[in-house]
C-alpha cells in the first residue's frame, strides 16, 4: 500500500501528489528551508558538486519543482537543463525565479510525468533528481525512466531524506518529524495532509541499501550513498 497525501480522497498516488504541490507550491520553498533550517541548501550544493568532474552538458532535472536542484546545476556551466515536474503550480513558482536570473535561454521547466518521459534514450549526460523520487507511483519504473534517458557512462545524482539510525538523533529528528513539522507545515501552507505525508512516506521509503538495490536493478552501476547530516538525508550516485 503506498503512502498517499489525502487518505480521504481516490485517485492514484501520482495524482495526489500533483495535487498537494499545487496547494503548497507558494509556500514551498519558505517551509523547506525553514523546516529544515536552512540544510538543504547546503545539501544541494554538495550533491551538484559531485558532478564536477563529468561537466554534463545536457542535464535533465526530474522532479524539478519550484527549480531549486536546476538553478543549482547552473554552476557546472552546462548548455541546458531541462526541468520536469506533474505540479504545474510548482513549475510556475520555478518559471519565476528563472526568469529573475535571466536564465531563460538554459533552463527549461516543463510539465511532464517521471515514469514516463517523453525524452528519447541516451539524451541526456546527467540526471538529476532532489526529494522527488520519493513520491514516485512506481519507484523501479521512475529510475529505469531516468536510466534510459541517461547517455552510457552518463551520472544520476539522486539526493532524498533518509532515516537517522544514530542514538539520540534518530529519537530527536522522529520526536520533530512526527510532531513539530507537520504543525509548521499545517500553520504555513493551510494544508494538513502536505505536511503529514512527508515523515509518513519518509518512513516507508526504502532508504539506504535498500534504495542500492532498486537503483541497480533499475540498470545503474558504481553504486554509492553518502549519508548527511546524522543520516537525515542521502545522496545517492550510479552510471549508466
Amino acid at each position: 500500500m503506498s503512502v498517499v497525501p489525502y487518505k480521504d480522497k481516490d485517485g492514484s498516488k501520482r495524482e495526489q501528489v500533483a495535487e498537494m504541490f499545487d496547494n503548497i507550491s507558494p509556500k514551498y520553498d519558505l517551509l523547506n528551508h525553514l523546516l529544515s533550517g536552512g540544510v538543504d541548501i547546503y545539501w544541494r550544493k554538495k550533491a551538484i558538486k559531485l558532478l564536477k568532474k563529468q561537466q554534463p552538458k545536457v542535464i535533465l532535472d526530474i522532479a524539478s519543482g519550484t527549480g531549486d536542484f536546476a538553478i543549482e546545476a547552473l554552476s557546472l556551466k552546462p548548455e541546458k537543463i531541462i526541468g520536469v515536474d506533474i505540479s504545474e503550480g510548482m513549475l510556475a513558482v520555478g518559471r519565476e525565479k528563472v526568469k529573475k536570473l535571466g536564465k531563460e535561454n538554459i533552463i527549461t521547466l516543463q510539465s511532464g510525468d517521471s515514469e514516463n518521459l517523453s525524452f528519447q534514450n541516451n539524451y541526456f549526460d546527467a540526471v538529476i533528481v532532489s526529494f522527488g523520487v520519493r513520491n514516485f507511483q512506481n519507484l523501479l519504473a521512475g529510475l529505469t525512466e531516468m536510466n534510459r534517458v541517461m547517455k552510457p557512462d552518463g551520472t544520476c545524482v539522486v539526493v532524498e531524506f533518509s532515516k537517522p539510525r544514530s542514538f539520540p538523533f534518530k529519537q530527536l529528528y522522529n520526536f520533530y518529524f512526527k510532531y513539530i513539522l507537520p504543525l509548521i507545515g499545517k500553520t504555513v501552507s493551510k494544508d494538513s495532509s502536505a505536511y503529514t505525508y512527508l515523515p509518513e512516506s519518509v518512513q516507508a521509503f526504502p532508504d539506504g541499501e535498500a534504495f542500492i538495490e532498486i537503483y541497480k536493478k533499475a540498470g545503474f552501476k558504481n553504486t554509492k550513498c553518502i549519508p548527511l547530516t546524522f543520516g537525515i538525508c542521502t545522496i545517492y550516485i550510479g552510471q549508466k
